[in-house]
């Protein structure tokens, strides 16, 4: 009698065990298809090649976004401004022709409205710069261009120091049949709606 027992048990454990494996068998499989029915999450690309935020103060800030899809240096970029104190949003929106590297503000001018400057680079190595004044509205202010400047090749270069803009500028000579590039520095004023340039003396913006 008590091998029958001992029978009857070990079969009930032996169909407990089947039906447990199938039931984990069972899950692994669901599992599996849920994972191949599920979506690849796929990453949208970056619609805008170049975006910085530029804050003037807490809740007061300029957004500038290149657009354009193609050819890179050709399409737009807009300058966003947020002023959440004030509950005021403007914008503008202009045409580019160059691929847009940097962006920063400054108030040249003391006047308590703050310069967007955008740089792009127009050609393999020439710099350009787009500057708007923000009063009420976004105003242009043309920069001055250098690429008429004698010996000028390109590869200059932007750079902010203790509030003042400057510009270095590579000039090839060619003297007795050497060549070689001096350096040169050219330090931008803004008067109201007009910037003017002098060349500083070796050292002076260091």
């Amino acid at each position: 009698m008590m091998k029958m027992f001992l029978k009857d048990f070990l079969k009930s454990v032996f169909v407990v065990a089947t039906i447990a494996v199938a039931f984990v068998a069972c899950s692994e499989n669901e599992k599996a298809a849920q994972t191949q029915l599920a979506p690849a999450e796929t990453k949208a690309p970056n619609p805008f090649p170049f975006y910085k935020s530029i804050e003037i103060k807490p809740g007061y800030y300029f957004e500038v976004v290149s657009w354009g899809k193609g050819v890179d240096s050709v399409g737009g970029f807009l300058i966003l401004m947020s002023d959440s104190a004030r509950n005021n949003y403007k914008s503008i929106s202009v045409e580019r022709n160059g691929i847009i590297t940097d962006a920063w503000n400054m108030d040249l001018d003391n006047d308590g409205n703050p310069e967007i400057y955008v740089q792009s680079l127009v050609r393999k190595n020439v710099t350009d710069v787009n500057v708007y004044e923000f009063g009420n509205d976004f105003n242009k202010i043309s920069f001055p261009g250098i690429s008429t400047m004698k010996g000028y090749q390109g590869d200059d270069k932007f750079f902010v120091k203790n509030g003042d803009l400057f510009r270095s500028v590579p000039i090839v000579q060619t003297e007795g049949g050497k060549t070689s590039t001096l350096v040169k520095t050219l330090k931008y004023r803004l008067s109201g709606n007009s910037f003017s340039s002098s060349e500083v003396k070796p050292g002076e913006a260091n």
